[in-house]
């Protein structure tokens, strides 16, 4: 049996026609997952096809030494199940080892074929199995295969947990962006995003780190009139002011040192498209002066050159910072941020958007945890939690990167920072600090007027333990000192404690 397109994929095409399965009000935010078979038994195939179509899985059968390699080149698979006979194995590992030697974070099953020979309960098996193991494989499966146990390992290595998406848009098979969550913040943001993609006006996209500006602005880029153009992006932060004019710009051959051949800028690359400036606060000065040329005129030479080169191209802008206070203090040239800002968006940071957390946690779920080769079917309630109660500051980026140590540093089905001592203290709160009265301009009594310091210090540090539970990394980071300095106190506290007893 080979062909590029099976029974699974016509089914999902059947399914994608419907109406979305109701899944609690949310939806799959996730492209269908891509497998590749490679098996020459059409029954054994059949088997697996079936189990795809219900999971809604695109299923892609390849047989045959001569063909396999195309297929590999064709599309990029999430999942490989690869058959190999017991009396001739090598044909299976070589396509393991290809499959490994151009794409290593593919995950690989391995189906053991003896026929109706007596060898799958030989020693044969148990070495095959080994080495397949050793090959890379994420696991070694005997005919006949059982019904549970391809359904669990397609849970584990391509969960689909549904979740509520704002927007996302899929090329083929490959995701092009998903922008989860469902709350008001977010959906304020992306209706206006929607309004002015349309238009050729520059976007400048506010908001804190780890927010999503990045994915904002290519969602901009994919929903306007430019979307079939190129989408270029420069990272202004990471280049120095000569290295910023050469790669918006481009050079000659020759204009420096280390310039062997001519080299197109940018702005060239991104003609008839969009520009991405990310970071744009972090640009020189001086740099900005160049930069406002060409934004203004839409034409500039190269480095090192002296013909004129015109462009279309639309800018997107990024910040991270108040760029009217940057203007402010001098930092940033008032006239380009009036070209620069045509539009101005904000991103919620994820403070503002708590009720996106559990779509945000399955999201990464359904991203990595193939990488665990863990199976998660519920979340930690504890663990949310502490989620809903954290500032945050490093957003999505941030939460991204919790879900992923916890999926790899934790057990189970359940996903939780228990077993993850560091990642809980990290965690904790900020402690709430005593407001001050605005109608009398006075602060609340604490009942520490009169004492001594070194007595307000001490019951500073024995209330932030009492409150902490006795956690002295957590009192430390709360009282704003070392482990070393808190444990220092307390022993010295011990000693006066006995020195007053005796």
């Amino acid at each position: 049996m080979n062909k590029s397109e099976t029974d699974s994929t016509k089914a999902r095409r059947q399914k994608d026609r419907m109406p979305e399965a109701s899944c609690g009000g949310s939806q799959s935010t996730s492209p269908p997952a891509n497998v590749l078979i490679v098996d020459d038994n059409q029954e054994s195939t059949r088997f697996l096809l079936e189990i795809l179509a219900r999971k809604g899985i695109r299923g892609t059968v390849g047989g045959g030494k001569k063909t396999i390699g195309d297929f590999l080149d064709k599309s990029n698979y999430d999942l490989v199940f690869s058959t190999a006979r017991v009396n001739q194995p090598e044909d299976g590992f070589n396509l393991v080892r290809q499959i490994k030697a151009n794409s290593p974070e593919t995950p690989v099953i391995m189906i053991g074929d003896a026929g109706n020979t007596e060898a799958r309960d030989s020693q044969q098996i148990l070495d095959m199995a080994v080495k397949a193991i050793h090959a890379g494989c994420c696991d070694f499966l005997i005919k006949p295969l059982g019904c549970r146990r391809i359904e669990d390992i397609l849970d584990t290595f391509l969960p689909n947990h549904c979740v509520s998406a704002a927007d996302c848009a899929h090329d083929g098979g490959r995701p092009l962006f998903t922008i989860v969550g469902k709350s008001a913040k977010l959906a304020q943001a992306i209706n206006l995003a929607k309004k002015i993609a349309p238009t050729s006006a520059p976007v400048l996209v506010g908001g804190e780190s780890g927010t999503g500006k990045e994915l904002i602005s290519f969602f901009i880029h994919h929903h306007s009139k430019r979307a079939q153009g190129p989408y270029v992006r420069l990272n202004c932060a990471a280049l120095t002011e000569t290295l910023l004019e050469s790669e918006l710009f481009g050079h000659e051959k020759g204009a420096f040192t280390g310039a062997y051949t001519r080299r197109k800028g940018r702005f060239e690359m991104a003609h008839g498209g969009t520009l991405l400036l990310d970071e744009i606060t972090e640009t020189p000065i001086r740099f900005q002066a160049k930069l406002l040329r060409v934004l203004e005129q839409q034409d500039f030479e190269r480095v090192g050159g002296n013909d004129s080169i015109r462009v279309d191209v639309r800018i997107i802008s990024t910040t991270n910072k108040d760029l009217l206070q940057e203007v402010a203090e001098g930092r940033f040239r008032q006239d380009l941020y009036y070209r620069l800002s045509g539009v101005r968006l904000i991103m919620p940071s994820l403070r503002q958007r708590p009720d996106d957390l559990p779509d945000l946690v399955w999201h990464f779920v359904n991203i990595y945890a193939r990488q665990a080769q863990r199976r998660i079917t519920e979340l930690d309630p504890a663990m949310m939690d502490i989620f809903a109660k954290y500032h945050w500051p490093g957003n999505v980026r941030q939460l991204r990167n919790v879900v992923l140590t916890s999926l790899i540093l934790g057990t189970g089905t359940r996903l939780s920072i228990a077993d993850v001592s560091w990642l809980f203290d990290e965690l904790q709160p900020l402690p709430q600090e005593n407001s001050v009265s605005i109608s009398n301009g006075r602060a609340p009594s604490s009942g520490l007027a009169g004492l001594p310091l070194d007595r307000v210090e001490r019951q500073a540090i024995l209330d932030t333990l009492g409150h902490t539970g006795g956690n002295k990394t957590r009192a430390a980071k709360i009282l704003g000192i070392s482990d070393r300095t808190l444990r220092g106190k307390i022993r010295r506290y011990r000693q006066e404690d006995a020195l007053q007893l005796a």
